[in-house]
């Protein structure tokens, strides 16, 4: 058993000999091989297209940039404030829309294409624009940032891209919270022009209430001759002072009743007269007058300066290299090996 064993070991090393000395004789293939292959990668590595990349780091606004939004918001409004969170959740929205990405594929991406590409079906390249522009988290940890990246042939190209993109995301947001906050300012202004309206008709009411009851105490008055009310000292002074108001009215006398009854038919408004009125109405003019300034707010925060790339990120030409020297250098190993197998597969059929 030992011997066999000894034999079988000194077999495999005569065959690892002559399998080296079979590669070895073969080094002109391998050569060969190895050096098409190379060339290749050099070909490829300074053939091929630089691709740029840049990117834009967003983030969430600061209270500051969402304040203007709250004005008339808060307290006893009845409208709720709106957070940062609220602001910057629109943006996100948009952000990863595929109604923005539709938009700036036909102002971006086609405009740089050929009238022939242009022509082509819209799919491939809808596909190839998405794959050049890519909204990511920037941490997975952290939900709130994010990042826009580019990468184009023209570095230009990519900054402006990435710009467009943030800042057109930017845009639609602002718009569509300018629009909810105008619409709820609107509705507040409509609920209390209805409360004034509502204010003024009980006020109108109340007015002709009172001269229906002031000419009945008028008719009494004039029954009785009364024109100029009684002078009466002593305890029943106070409660004949209260009573006038009411069912004694008549004893304000005829050229009283009829003073008061004419002013009252004569008077253009009873705003003056209604309390809180003023302040109801400012309030409504406020709401629907209502118009915030879009560049005193900001819906999200550039993080970081987005610089033009003076370097390509592809292609990895030292990369390339190595790996085309490894890959020829193995390609002519196994070319060899194979031919190596096939010497020594047909060695002994031609020595007989």
């Amino acid at each position: 058993m030992v011997n066999d064993r000894q034999g079988l070991i000194e077999s495999d090393e005569i065959d690892l000999t002559n399998l080296l000395k079979g590669l070895w004789k073969q080094k002109l293939l391998i050569l060969f091989t190895t050096s098409i292959v190379f060339v290749a990668s050099v070909v490829y590595a300074w053939k091929a297209t630089p691709i740029y990349e840049a990117e834009f780091l967003v983030q969430p606004p600061t209270q500051n940039d969402v304040a203007n939004l709250n004005y008339g918001r808060g307290g006893d409004s009845g409208l709720p404030e709106l957070t940062v969170k609220d602001v910057y959740d629109v943006y996100r929205k948009h952000l990863q829309s595929e109604s923005l990405r539709l938009e700036l594929f036909q102002d971006l991406y086609l405009s740089i294409l050929s009238a022939d590409q242009r022509s082509l079906p819209q799919n491939g390249a809808f596909n190839s624009f998405s794959r050049s522009l890519v909204v990511s988290l920037t941490n997975k940890d952290d939900p709130t940032r994010f990042t826009i990246t580019a990468s184009l042939p023209n570095p230009r190209d990519a900054v402006n891209w990435v710009t467009a993109y943030a800042s057109t995301a930017g845009e639609r947001a602002k718009e569509e919270i300018l629009k909810n906050v105008k619409a709820d300012a609107t509705v507040k202004a409509n609920n209390l022009q209805r409360e004034i309206d509502r204010l003024q008709a009980s006020s109108r009411m109340d007015r002709n209430d009172r001269i229906t009851r002031l000419k009945e105490a008028l008719v009494i008055a004039k029954s009785i001759g009364l024109e100029k009310p009684p002078i009466i000292t002593g305890k029943l002074s106070a409660e004949f002072s209260s009573g006038m108001d009411g069912s004694l009215n008549y004893l304000r006398g005829s050229k009283a009743l009829e003073a008061e009854i004419d002013n009252l038919e004569k008077r253009q408004t009873d705003d003056p007269f209604i309390e809180k009125l003023r302040l109801k109405q400012e309030s409504q003019s406020f709401y629907r007058n209502l118009d915030i300034d879009p560049t005193s707010i900001a819906v999200f925060r550039q993080d970081g300066v987005v610089e033009i790339p003076d370097e390509p990120v592809k292609p990895r030409r030292m990369l390339i290299l190595v790996l085309g020297l490894l890959f020829g250098l193995f390609c002519g190993v196994s070319l060899a090996f194979a031919r190596f197998l096939l010497l020594e597969r047909f060695a002994p059929q031609r020595s007989l």
